[in-house]
C-alpha cells in the first residue's frame, strides 16, 4: 500500500485502511450487516473498525477475503529482495538468526 510518508504512525495507517475497505465495500454495494453476515465478523466489530481502525488481524483477514481483497497480505514481511550483488554476499557472510537479539 502507498501511503504518505507523514502517514507512517499505526493509527494513521489503520486509519486508511479502515476507510479503504468501507470504501470497497460499498462499491460491492455491501451494507454493514450483509458483509458481517457474509464474513462471520460480528456487526459491532466491524462498526468499530470502520469508525475506530480497531480490529483483529483475524477478523480483517476475514473481511478481505469476502471483499476480495487479500492480495497484499501475501507480500507483508515479505523476504527481502536483493538488487547488487553485493547485497547478496553481505546476507550470506551474516549467519541466519532463529531468534530475535536480546535487548537489555
Amino acid at each position: 500500500m502507498d501511503f504518505p510518508l507523514d502517514a507512517f504512525n499505526p493509527h494513521s495507517i489503520a486509519l486508511e485502511i479502515a476507510m479503504r475497505l468501507k470504501q470497497r465495500r460499498l462499491e460491492q454495494g455491501l451494507t454493514q450487516q450483509s458483509l458481517s453476515r457474509l464474513s462471520g465478523v460480528s456487526l459491532g466489530s466491524l462498526k468499530r473498525f470502520e469508525h475506530t481502525a480497531e480490529i483483529s488481524l483475524r477478523h480483517l483477514i476475514m473481511l478481505a477475503l469476502v471483499l476480495e481483497s487479500t492480495d497484499n497480505f501475501s507480500s507483508l514481511f515479505e523476504r527481502r529482495q536483493f538488487e547488487t550483488i553485493g547485497q547478496v554476499l553481505n546476507a550470506s557472510a551474516e549467519s541466519t538468526r532463529k531468534r530475535g537479539k536480546r535487548n537489555g
